[in-house]
């Protein structure tokens, strides 16, 4: 079990047991939830990633989402995928983390690197490749952590694959706008990476 799923379990035991009413909690939310995070734990990272600069913040709204999707997984009526419903969560948490930073920090230049997945070819790429792949990956991450929230969260979405019907889902916003939001931010970003 990856580390990350083991620090949720370990948040999710901690608030079982601080919880002021006792809650039962049944093996089937554990296995659910486990597998949830499991499942989806690589989106959450990406959609975080997309917000965020610095790791620790990261592993920080990581935990808050994990909590957040295990208080609201006895809500879950299955009328969207699972992964528009975390996604929404994530997004939810997201949204409030940067509408506090910018209440509290007007502005924030200073990027630290973020860690990239580098997908790896059948054919191993030249160090060289691997620098300009990660430097260009970092700009883009870097571009898109400029924009506004709106775009930031259109184009992390649509980077994900998430057809413009799941975006509009986890947005709760229309298709159409889905297109309009997302256009802007590939203008945006456009505009910021060649400059």
């Amino acid at each position: 079990m990856n580390n990350s799923v083991k620090l949720s379990l370990k948040l999710q035991e901690r608030f079982i047991k601080t919880s002021a009413n006792t809650v039962r909690v049944s093996l089937d939310n554990q296995t659910i939830f486990t597998q949830w995070m499991t499942e989806h734990e690589k989106l959450l990272r990406h959609i975080i990633n997309g917000f965020e600069a610095k790791p620790a913040i990261q592993d920080e709204l990581f935990q808050e989402i994990a909590l957040n999707i295990w208080r609201a997984l006895p809500s879950f009526r299955q009328d969207s995928a699972v992964k528009t419903f975390v996604a929404r969560i994530a997004h939810n948490v997201l949204a409030t983390h940067v509408a506090k930073a910018v209440k509290t920090i007007k502005v924030d230049h200073e990027l630290s690197e973020a860690p990239i997945d580098v997908q790896h070819d059948a054919v191993q790429p030249t160090p060289f490749q691997s620098l300009d792949q990660r430097q260009r990956q970092q700009r883009l991450l870097d571009g898109i952590r400029q924009l506004k929230l709106v775009q930031q969260q259109v184009i992390t979405l649509a980077l994900e694959g998430m057809s413009y019907q799941e975006i509009a889902d986890v947005l709760s916003i229309s298709t159409n706008l889905v297109g309009v939001r997302l256009q802007r931010a590939k203008q945006a970003l456009t505009e910021l990476l060649e400059a």
